[in-house]
């Protein structure tokens, strides 16, 4: 097989290698797996039963929480920086940083129920184009300090996301990623978006 074949070949595989590679990596449940490898049980029994960082913070556990936080991020960035290195391939990255979202809120180990998706959106942020991920992360920490809601501050993030990766790179790909990703996180947070309206929204590190 000549340069030109394998080239092809290559190009061939790159989007659905991409997205399988970023799936799988996104379906590790570093949340679920930390929180019983520390001896804290099944983190899907308590407060929202979700497997994300805001929930393992209910455990008390800020170490294991933090450590959630960033596995979480970096599985997406791993799998974008993987995919964008091996194929050449800026939209093949952005397939599997996209993968690797839907793999951490629909992981196939756990009947498809999984996190929110906030932490890997920061680590595809961050992967791509990582003045848009200082922004959004800036934005969370803004209103999380003011509200002391960690859905308000993320659902903030992802608005602004959409707006800085326009703002700074005029690359319609990358906005409509962000802008596809902000979506499935409001949708993912709506009952979240209930519970403000209502006023019975927990607060950081507070029991739900």
């Amino acid at each position: 097989m000549n340069v030109a074949e394998l080239t092809s070949v290559l190009n061939t595989v790159a989007l659905p290698a991409s997205a399988v590679v970023g799936y799988l990596l996104g379906s590790i449940p570093f949340g679920l797996v930390l929180t019983r490898l520390a001896g804290l049980g099944d983190v899907r029994a308590i407060g929202s039963g979700n497997i994300g960082a805001t929930n393992v913070l209910r455990t008390g556990r800020r170490d294991i929480a933090l450590a959630t936080l960033l596995l979480d991020g970096a599985k997406a960035g791993v799998a974008l920086l993987l995919a964008q290195a091996f194929f050449a391939s800026p939209t093949a990255g952005l397939v599997a940083g996209g993968a690797a979202f839907l793999g951490h809120c629909f992981p196939v180990w756990l009947q498809f129920k999984g996190g929110k998706g906030v932490a890997t959106f920061f680590g595809v942020l961050f992967a791509a184009v990582w003045p848009v991920g200082l922004i959004a992360g800036a934005t969370w920490l803004a209103m999380a300090f003011l509200f002391r809601y960690s859905s308000l501050g993320s659902l903030s993030a992802a608005a602004v996301a959409p707006v800085a990766a326009f703002a700074m790179t005029q690359r319609p790909d990358l906005t409509g990623f962000c802008t596809a990703l902000a979506v499935l996180i409001f949708w993912r947070h709506r009952a979240n978006i209930e519970r403000l309206l209502k006023g019975e929204e927990p607060k950081i590190g507070q029991k739900k």
